[in-house]
């Protein structure tokens, strides 16, 4: 085990090694283990964090900032460090967990990361410590999106979803893959609106819903990035429903397409109107003498 090679990745060098050499013990290897040094560590990560998030985001209230920390200190991103570190190599574990694997388990190796941090500390003190955990978290923190890390795949997808007014996604179980004790997931997730279909795995129901999630909300804004949300004009036929006769709208039929029936002349029949005089005579004696006089006539006879 090169020692000299952890300490130049970590960009420390321990005064003594033998708090180094403790926090790569694994309670399975021996009595001299790192679990108080981990819980050192974590406490020492948790306020050099939040020290680093307060001077970087000013806007940030205390809510989001609380969020944003315990995503960067929780197992994954420690697991991820470690990764990078090559951890793995430098782990000092039982027979039993080296057969099953345990210098590949996230929480080992997320454990061991915090334990470095404590024994560091108690090496140099807290800036020692500071400098570490600092140069370590440099590029995440340059990468990392405050207002919406910490929120997983799918209240993200909700969100977006919801803010574009869309029904939400459905989850279902495609398949189960595995041994009982270490059963796969596969999960399919649909956006019926945009025509999503997609599918994520996992080592469990919530993990495999996650990776679908996350797929679903880049499948959708790279589609909603080429096709902008909206309406677009379509032709339609009106159906006239009393006659039972569908007819296209004018306003849809190109210019070339639609016709004015000729317009055709009638002529009406030449009808003589003439009246003779005698006919105008006759017209003129026409009895126009009023109601009235006629009962008064009436009542005297």
């Amino acid at each position: 085990m090169n020692e000299q090679l952890l300490q130049k990745r970590l960009g420390y060098q321990f005064k003594d090694v033998a708090l180094l050499q403790q926090a790569l013990t694994h309670r399975s290897h021996s009595i001299s283990h790192n679990e108080r040094l981990e819980f050192l560590g974590d406490s020492i990560l948790n306020c050099v964090v939040a020290s680093i998030l307060f001077a970087a985001f000013h806007s940030i209230d205390e809510g989001d900032l609380s969020r944003v920390r315990a995503n960067l200190v929780k197992q994954q991103s420690l697991f991820e460090i470690a990764q990078k570190l090559e951890l793995s190599q430098f782990l000092r574990l039982g027979e039993g967990e080296l057969k099953s694997g345990g210098f590949r388990r996230p929480s080992i190796l997320a454990d061991t990361l915090e334990a470095l941090f404590g024994a560091i500390y108690l090496d140099a003190g807290f800036d020692a410590a500071h400098a570490v955990i600092r140069s370590l978290y440099a590029p995440i923190l340059q990468t990392i999106d405050p207002t919406t890390l910490g929120k997983d795949a799918k209240t993200l997808l909700q969100e977006f979803l919801q803010s574009k007014k869309i029904a939400l996604p459905l989850y279902n179980v495609v398949a189960t893959h595995g041994a009982a004790h270490s059963q796969e997931f596969e999960i399919e997730c649909l956006v019926p609106k945009l025509d999503i279909q997609v599918f994520g795995a996992g080592g469990s129901r919530r993990a495999g819903e996650q990776a679908a999630a996350k797929l679903a909300l880049e499948t959708a804004l790279a589609l909603l990035a080429k096709t902008p949300v909206g309406r677009k004009a379509k032709p339609r036929t009106a159906q006239m429903k009393l006659a039972g006769i569908a007819t296209v709208q004018a306003s849809s039929v190109p210019n070339e397409i639609v016709k004015t029936p000729p317009v055709e002349t009638v002529v009406a029949p030449v009808v003589d109107v003439s009246v003779s005089k005698s006919e105008q005579q006759l017209s003129l004696e026409v009895d126009v003498t009023p109601p009235s006089t006629h009962k008064a006539q009436s009542k005297s006879a």
